[in-house]
């Protein structure tokens, strides 16, 4: 596990990006919609993500909270896959909505979160995240755990917020939940080796396979179930395992 949880991670991995703040509202805000363009090529992913930072000035909270009909059409042209400029305006009127009506990402998660899990609160996230006049088009760039999703994208991002290490990877700044809460982020990498390693029976990367993955990694580490991701996903990608 120490092999991939190093600094040295950062140079391959999308978490980079929010690594480039200080505030916490633009470390967050930069995590989460790197994490939501996280699926496909990773160099691409981060270059995409730093264009998303360009296009909100490096300030992305600033830009959130303050920016006018004119800075939003510095989106205009944003594309990542199926992830576009719709899309990126979208959710940052979603985001302004959510730290004005709601108190910010943390404080939303927090809310609903449960004892041993922030599945159900990813659930109440999107409802809130959506509730405001939206483009239809967008709800699917958040996935729903209660709709039997495995939420890769958003239990990462969860994981950079409230795991903290001596590593310098995961931020830690969400002091008000627990890293006992968070779920390993399940896709074809991390399945894969779980289920070599005996942690995983279930075929399909879904919901359900995070509620098993999360009960054979917490009954290994209950208090740090997560950090077994940087093992999991590392064996996988650079390993081939």
């Amino acid at each position: 596990m120490e092999y991939y949880n190093t600094v040295a991670f950062l140079d391959s991995d999308p978490i980079q990006v929010p690594h480039s703040f200080e505030l916490k509202e633009d470390i967050e805000i930069s995590a989460f919609l790197s994490a939501t363009i996280s699926w496909g090529n990773r160099k691409s992913i981060i270059n995409n993500a730093f264009k998303m930072m360009h296009r909100m000035e490096f300030s992305p909270y600033d830009f959130v909270m303050n920016h006018t009909e004119q800075d939003l059409d510095n989106l205009k042209g944003f594309k990542h896959r199926t992830f576009n400029d719709i899309d990126l305006r979208q959710f940052v009127l979603s985001l302004k909505h959510i730290y004005n009506n709601h108190s910010g990402l943390e404080a939303l998660f927090t809310k609903y979160a449960e004892p041993q899990s922030l599945q159900y609160a990813i659930h109440k996230m999107k409802q809130h995240f959506f509730e405001i006049p939206h483009a239809k088009r967008s709800r699917k760039h958040i996935s729903d755990p209660l709709k039997n999703s495995a939420a890769k994208r958003i239990n990462m991002f969860l994981r950079w917020m409230v795991r903290s290490d001596n590593a310098g990877v995961d931020f830690g700044i969400w002091k008000s939940l627990s890293p006992s809460q968070l779920s390993c982020p399940l896709d074809v990498h991390t399945g894969k080796v779980a289920r070599s390693l005996g942690l995983l029976e279930r075929k399909q990367n879904d919901a359900k396979a995070v509620i098993e993955l999360d009960m054979a990694l917490r009954a290994i580490d209950p208090d740090d179930p997560v950090k077994y991701d940087f093992a999991l996903f590392g064996l996988g990608v650079f390993e081939d395992f």
